[in-house]
């Protein structure tokens, strides 16, 4: 059975897409820690980020470096927080969370719930400067 994150990928369920290429995809959470919060995962259904070869391990990372630095660009933050959990989703993915503050990164505090119309936007935005 496919996980929730390869249905996004194969488009079987929308996401607010802001990068891929062949082997990684970037999407925002749709249950956001802060605005920009997004999701980095493999194409390749994988659980535990261990688990994964190196070559594709590698490409993750520096994607994921890449999406945080458009994220940077376009939501107003200090940083990009970057966090690995795993076990919410058995597909491996990586958090990229702006942060203004540590606590912004709290994964026990309520999630934001933003507008379908401000999603599509800031993934669009995102997705602009990561191309850029």
């Amino acid at each position: 059975m496919s996980s929730i994150f390869t249905k996004i990928i194969n488009g079987q369920i929308p996401s607010y897409k802001v990068a891929e290429n062949d082997y990684c995809y970037a999407f925002l959470d749709i249950n956001p820690l802060t605005k920009g919060h997004t999701l980095v995962i493999p194409k390749k259904e994988i659980d535990y980020i261990f688990d994964i070869e190196d070559d594709l391990y590698l490409e993750l990372h520096s994607f994921a470096k890449k999406v945080a630095l458009a994220i940077k660009k376009v939501v107003p933050c200090k940083r990009v927080g970057v966090a690995v959990l795993g076990l919410e989703v058995p597909h491996a993915h990586i958090h990229l969370v702006p942060l203004v503050k540590e606590d912004d990164i709290n994964f026990f505090k309520p999630k934001l719930q933003l507008e379908a119309t401000e999603m599509t936007a800031l993934a669009h935005k995102i997705a602009e400067a990561f191309n850029s």
